[in-house]
This record gives C-alpha cells, structure tokens and sequence, in this order.
C-alpha cells in the first residue's frame, strides 16, 4: 500500500513542502508499513490541460512535459492514497496545482483509477484565515469529480484537511495548531486507506 503526496508550490523547500513532509512522517508513525512518496511539482514542468482528447481511451497524452512521469505512479494498483499540498493563491490553489489536477482527467477518462482512493488535502496561506478553506474545497471538489474517498483531517480536529500558517512570527514550524492538522491528516488518511485498501 502506497500513499503519495504532491506538493503544488513553485517555490521549493518552503512551508507547503514542510506541511506535506510533516503530513507523510504522521503516515509512518500510525502505519509503518505504508510507503510514501513526496512529489515535489516545484522543479516540474507540468503544463494544463488542453482537451486534446488523446487520453479518451489510452492513459497517454499529446503533451510531453514532466507529467508523464507520474502516470504510472498514479496508475499503479498499490496507491491507496493521496495527499494534495498547495499554498493560497488569491483564494484558491496554485497554477502549479490546477494544471496536475486537471491532467489526472485521463485517470478518470481511463476506467476512473483513481476510484476508491482516499484523498486528503492541505492549504498553506500567508495568515491565519487566509482562503485556506476555500482552496482545501476547491481541491477536493477535483477529488470527488475522481470518484475518490474525500477524507478531513480527522479527530480531534476534524475539518476539511489541514490548514496552516506561513506567516506565524516564528515561521511555520511553530504553528502548532496547523502541524496537529497536518499530522492529523496523515493519520487519517492511512487510518482510511488501510480500511479501504488493507495493508
């Protein structure tokens, strides 16, 4: 069983990559077992969607950018879950974000593959109350459109996914409240996943 996460941010290393990291280290603390994998958009090259229709019926696309890589990571049978990581941009996701999301359509147009798999989501914003909500939705609205398993972050929190601070004084580390929703996530998201998906 394999749980991925996507860090959607272009800047590399930064606060989404730490939520997500912190996010996948509570996976393999409540389920050792679980592989996970941190993809980093940050140094791709993942253009959007341009309906071209190659995908229609074989999972293949016209465009040859780094999105090819991750169609057998996304179509392999072992994924039980994935965790989508992206900072607030005016509200919503990053372009970086919308562009995976909106290219993962062969997943569904190829005998939905990403079904049943549980999805958890992560919003990083500058300040406290900063859209992170609006852009948990908007991603999880993708995620169901996937027929996928849309999970919050769980108890004692619980949610609609994990909901950081970037601009906390003394940087994102020591926003406790959004690293117990991170870590929440995790766990909730391998807790469902091995449920789903056994181990």
């Amino acid at each position: 069983m394999r749980i991925i996460g996507i860090a959607c941010s272009p800047r590399k290393g930064k606060s989404t990559f730490y939520a997500l990291e912190t996010c996948l280290q509570a996976v393999k603390v409540a389920a050792p077992e679980v592989e996970t994998t941190l993809i980093d958009l940050s140094e791709m090259k993942i253009n959007g969607c341009i309906a071209c229709g190659k995908c229609l019926k074989v999972l293949e696309c016209s465009q040859k950018d780094d999105f090819l890589k991750m169609i057998p990571i996304l179509s392999d049978p072992k994924l039980a879950g994935l965790v989508v990581a992206t900072p607030v941009y005016f509200g919503s996701m990053t372009s970086q974000c919308k562009a995976f999301l909106d290219r993962c359509v062969m997943f569904r147009r190829n005998g939905f593959l990403l079904r049943n798999k549980v999805g958890g989501v992560i919003a990083v914003g500058g300040v406290r109350n900063g859209g992170q909500e609006l852009a948990i939705r908007a991603v999880q609205a993708a995620m169901l459109v996937q027929d996928m398993v849309v999970v919050s972050e769980g108890q004692p929190t619980s949610h609609y996914g994990a909901a950081l601070w970037s601009g906390h004084p003394d940087g994102i580390e020591k926003d406790s409240l959004g690293l117990e929703t991170a870590r929440n996530l995790g766990k909730r998201v391998s807790e469902v996943a091995a449920r789903m998906h056994g181990s």
